[in-house]
Formats: C-alpha cells, structure tokens, sequence
C-alpha cells in the first residue's frame, strides 16, 4: 500500500482551505439591513390591509422588504402570526423575543399597525407523543394558564407597539383545534383567561376574539362548525365580555362582492350575518376586523376566478366595505407573500411572489390606495 507523506497531506490541507477561502470571498455578503427614521403610510383608503406571512421568514432583509412593499401599496395595517411555541422551548423558560423583535420593530418603522395573532402551543404543554399523539394546536385545559401568561407576557413586551391581538385562529375548524372536535364553549374559556392576562399587562389593548373560518359544517361534524353557530355559542357562554372587538374571515370563492348573504352560502357578504349576531346581543358598539379576506385566481382550482375577476372583486370588496360596514375597521387581504413557493393553490392568494416580484393585484392594489 502506498503512503502518502506529510507534506502531500500539508498540500491538500492548504490546497482545501484556499478553495474555501475562495468560495467565502465569491459569496454575496448579507444586505446591509438599516431601520432608518420612521415612515408613513399613505393612502386613500384607510380600510386595506394585509395578512403576512413572515412567521417563518428568517432573513431580516426580507422582513424588511416585506414590510417596505406593504407600505408603498398603501395598506397601513398587517395580520401577523406570533407563535407561542417559537418563543418559549420550556415550561417556565424565559421568552425569546429576537424574531418577534425584527417584524414588529420594522413594521412601526414603516408606520405599519400591527394585529398580531397569538397561538401555537409548544411541545411541553402537549401530552406525551409516545401517549398520544397531537398537532401544534392541541391545547388542553391544564394549560389555559400558561397560554395566558404568554399573552401577558407578549403585551406587556410590545406595550405602545402592538395594540391589538387576536385570540387563536379559526376555533371553530378541527385543523386550527388540535384535530378536536370545536368546542365554542372551551374556547370561550382560553379567550377569558387570555383576555384578563393581557388587560392585566395593558388595559388599553385591544382584544380580539373569534377569527373564525366560514364554514358551512354542522354542529355535530367532528372536522368543524358553522361560524353562526359557534358565534351564537360563544355569547351562550358569555364570551362578549371577553373580546373588545370580532375578527372575522371573508372569502369569496367563486362569487362577486356584492352577492347576497345567506346562511347556506360562503361569500364576501357572509361578514353581516356574523354581525346580526352580535346586534342580537348587544353587541352593536364593538367593531369588525376582516383578519383574513380575498379571491384566489389559480387556473384551476373550483373554488377560484380569472386574475382579472380577482383584481376587480378585491377592488369592489374594498369599496363595499368602506361604504356599507361603518362597523368594519379593516380587511386584511390574504396573503401578501408566502416566503417560499407553496406549490399549491395557495401561492395564488400572494400578491407578491417570494422573490418579491408584484403580481397585477398588487398593482392594482398600489393604484387604488395612492393619493
């Protein structure tokens, strides 16, 4: 066998090292990333907004960029997701706000409000996988408190940055549930804990409840529940006292803005028959926020319409809600950009694809906002 000496192994070592000294130099250094002095926002219609999806972006360049886009498109309010599992890896462990800290810093830059969506529940507060297994949203009631103690803890970080959050998302669907059956009354207990934590840390935050997905499942199916019913359940309860405003999801598939409401019927329209409700219970002072809104335009998706319908149904929802809900606050369209391809019927719903390109209803988006 040949051996091979000292000094052809010293070769080779410095021989790898410059290829990878080479590679470093030859690779584009990270962008430069500057908050700079504050912006606005301007706009003509105050209503638009938009739900990001930065959750998962790790580059704060990107983040950046986003929230610079949303800006010149002239939406001055954002959704965002802030998952308590992302934050706190152990029970009683302390929180780690650093991805939290690049989004909500860099939105206030840009003169962005921020609603920001509060759920997720981490590993530690979920049985045991060898026991039983569970999703990310399962969260048993043992730990309703240590769910509200992130909340006091999120409100209390972001005090004078955030001033509104919402309460979980969709309740009332199996997925966003822990694949439990919805139970409007269990959630109806997590928004009180959640809600009086986050009054103790901010008595001036604004809470959110509902979020919930239109959906015409009956009150037996175990994948889900009619919105109307788990809104009607939910006053059963008395959450009313535990929600300072009603986030809501308004979708209009396949139909035009303006189709009548009904309730064997998903449409924009939906939103009124939700708000019936809450006239019903005295309710009609608190106001609405479409958290998540929008037409998908994928070319073959049963549920989807032509780019062109989407950009003039938006434009058309926009101007419907701005004229006929006094009572809606905002519409936020979903979603701005996913931060890599979905390769689904979801990357139709963007508005920005993930290498920042503008699709034509961002466009047009741009020219209905801009004074």
């Amino acid at each position: 066998m040949e051996k091979h000496s000292p000094l052809r192994w010293i070769i080779r070592l410095s021989f790898a090292f410059m290829i990878a000294f080479l590679l470093f130099r030859l690779s584009p250094p990270r962008p430069l990333v500057i908050i700079g002095s504050p912006k606005t926002v301007l706009t003509t219609h105050p209503i638009v907004g938009v739900h990001t999806r930065l959750t998962d972006e790790v580059e704060e360049w990107k983040i950046q960029k986003t929230l610079q886009m949303v800006r010149e498109m002239g939406a001055p309010t954002i959704v965002e997701f802030f998952p308590w599992a992302y934050v706190q890896s152990e029970k009683g462990g302390e929180f780690d706000w650093s991805h939290s800290d690049l989004v909500i810093d860099h939105a206030v830059s840009q003169g962005i409000d921020v609603i920001a969506r509060l759920g997720t529940v981490p590993a530690w507060a979920r049985p045991d996988p060898e026991i039983q297994a569970t999703t990310w949203n399962w969260l048993d009631e043992e730990h309703f408190d240590d769910f509200a103690l992130y909340v006091s803890a999120f409100v209390e970080q972001y005090q004078g940055k955030v001033n509104k959050i919402i309460i979980w998302n969709e309740p009332n669907l199996a997925f966003e549930w822990g694949m439990e059956k919805p139970d409007p009354f269990k959630y109806s207990r997590l928004l009180a804990k959640s809600y009086q934590a986050a009054k103790g840390a901010n008595p001036k935050i604004t809470v959110l409840g509902g979020a919930l997905a239109p959906t015409l499942e009956p009150e037996d199916s175990n994948a889900g529940m009619n919105d109307l019913v788990f809104l009607e359940r939910m006053y059963e309860e008395g959450a009313s006292a535990y929600f300072d405003a009603l986030a809501v999801h308004a979708y209009g598939w396949a139909f035009p803005p303006k189709e009548p409401p009904s309730a064997e019927v998903i449409n924009f329209r939906r939103v009124e028959l939700l708000h019936d409700i809450m006239l019903q219970y005295g309710d009609a002072h608190k106001p609405v926020y479409i958290t998540e809104s929008g037409w998908n335009d994928h070319p073959r998706w049963s549920k989807a319409v032509r780019p062109g319908q989407r950009v003039q149904y938006t434009l058309d929802a926009l101007a419907y809600a701005e004229t006929h809900w006094p009572w809606v606050k905002s519409v936020a369209i979903w979603a701005f950009r996913f931060p890599a391809p979905q390769r689904s019927y979801a990357d139709y719903f963007a508005l920005v694809t993930p290498d920042f390109s503008p699709k034509m209803i961002y466009q047009s988006l741009q020219e209905y906002t801009q004074p």
